[in-house]
């Protein structure tokens, strides 16, 4: 497999494992997806204790910022749902890129700037980098069977 294949369908040739990885990445892709994007507070407050007053200026700035990175997410989920069903050509692609999304995650929760307050998504990132890493190394060696 290649990470940029010459055609987009549904021909793929990497590990099977790797599709189930894949289809796992849609799920925690699509879960806090909608969270953000659909509870009154974002999920700031009330998943991730970040004190909001959603009244103040402020706390509904943050409020905003958590909805719309679950649109973002939500999207970014539907597209990945996309490569699962029909264009399985780009899994090696979508695993590489969530991999990626994961790493940047994971410094910017523990990195210098993280603080000392980490949210419920940094510490499942610590063990989704590995396996979207997995994934993404499954996915570019060909199937056996």
């Amino acid at each position: 497999m290649t990470i940029f294949p010459t055609a987009t369908n549904a021909a793929y040739r990497g590990g099977r494992s790797a599709l189930f990885i894949l289809g796992f990445a849609i799920v925690a892709t699509l879960i806090p997806a909608c969270i953000h994007a659909f509870l009154p507070d974002g999920g700031a407050n009330s998943i991730a204790g970040m004190g909001l007053d959603p009244d103040s200026p402020h706390g509904r700035r943050v409020i905003a910022l958590m909805a719309w990175a679950g649109v973002t997410q939500l999207v970014w989920g539907l597209i990945l749902l996309a490569i699962l069903v029909r264009y399985r050509s780009l899994v090696p692609l979508a695993l590489g890129l969530l991999t990626l999304e994961r790493l940047a995650h994971g410094w910017h929760f523990w990195g210098p700037k993280g603080g000392d307050h980490h949210p419920p998504e940094a510490y499942a990132t610590l063990l989704i980098i590995p396996l979207f890493a997995i994934g993404f190394m499954m996915s570019v060696r060909a199937s056996k069977g």
